[in-house]
Formats: C-alpha cells, sequence, structure tokens
C-alpha cells in the first residue's frame, strides 16, 4: 500500500482513510517485536547482541527488520562508532521514549488481566 506523505497539522490527520500514514504508522508499531524493543530499549542504549538477547525468541532477521523501521520512524536511533568490528548502539528517540509510556501501559495491562485472558481463552476453546 502506498501511503500519501502528510503534510497538514497533526489535527488535520484523517486516521478514517485506508492512505493514512498514521494507519501504516500503528501498523509498523504495534508488533509483538516493536513492543518489546521500545521496551527494552527504554531502559538503556543496547548494541544489537544485546538487545537480541533481550528479547528471547527474536530472530536475527526480524530484530534487524523491526529497528530499521523503528529507526526510519525516527523513534530509534542508530549510532555506528568507527571502531573495528564497528561497534553500533541503539537508543530510543524522544519520540521513542514518549511512545515507551503507551508500550509500558500496555505492558501493565497485559500483567493485570493475564489471568482473565486465559481464563476467557479456556472456557471459549472448550
Amino acid at each position: 500500500m502506498v501511503t500519501k506523505q502528510f503534510k497538514g497539522s497533526p489535527n488535520e490527520a484523517d486516521l478514517t482513510r485506508a492512505d493514512s500514514l498514521a494507519r501504516e504508522i500503528f501498523s509498523d508499531v504495534a508488533n509483538k517485536w516493536a513492543f518489546l524493543i521500545i521496551e527494552f530499549l527504554g531502559e538503556r542504549t543496547l548494541r544489537f547482541s544485546e538487545l537480541r538477547n533481550e528479547v528471547e525468541g527474536i530472530s536475527h532477521k526480524m530484530l534487524t527488520q523491526n529497528l530499521r523501521m523503528l529507526e526510519r520512524n525516527g523513534l530509534v536511533e542508530r549510532r555506528v562508532y568507527p571502531t573495528v568490528p564497528p561497534r553500533v548502539e541503539y537508543t530510543l528517540t524522544e519520540p521513542g521514549q514518549a511512545l515507551r509510556a503507551t508500550v509500558d501501559g500496555m505492558c501493565g495491562w497485559t500483567s493485570h488481566y493475564l489471568g482473565h485472558i486465559e481464563a476467557s481463552r479456556r472456557r471459549f476453546d472448550a
């Protein structure tokens, strides 16, 4: 899908349009890997391998794709140091830190309602 570049004020964004940039952003950041990356980078700056160790179960490819997407959206900053081998660190930008507040809320909600959701799934699946 091709999205139109948004040139107006945030108040003029039409979230109901299928080609809305806002919908693309929602799709980008509302996935389990992006949530976990944002959560762990909110705690401190991490190198790729450190981040991969923190986000259990993520593949090298998936971590790379999500970091690139978050960097493209201005939520993560990638810093390369001219060493051999190159040292690369990732940190949240100001908008990324602001989004982390929402991610923290989702994590808290999940923890609070996990038992309820598990019970509902058991009833539904029975």
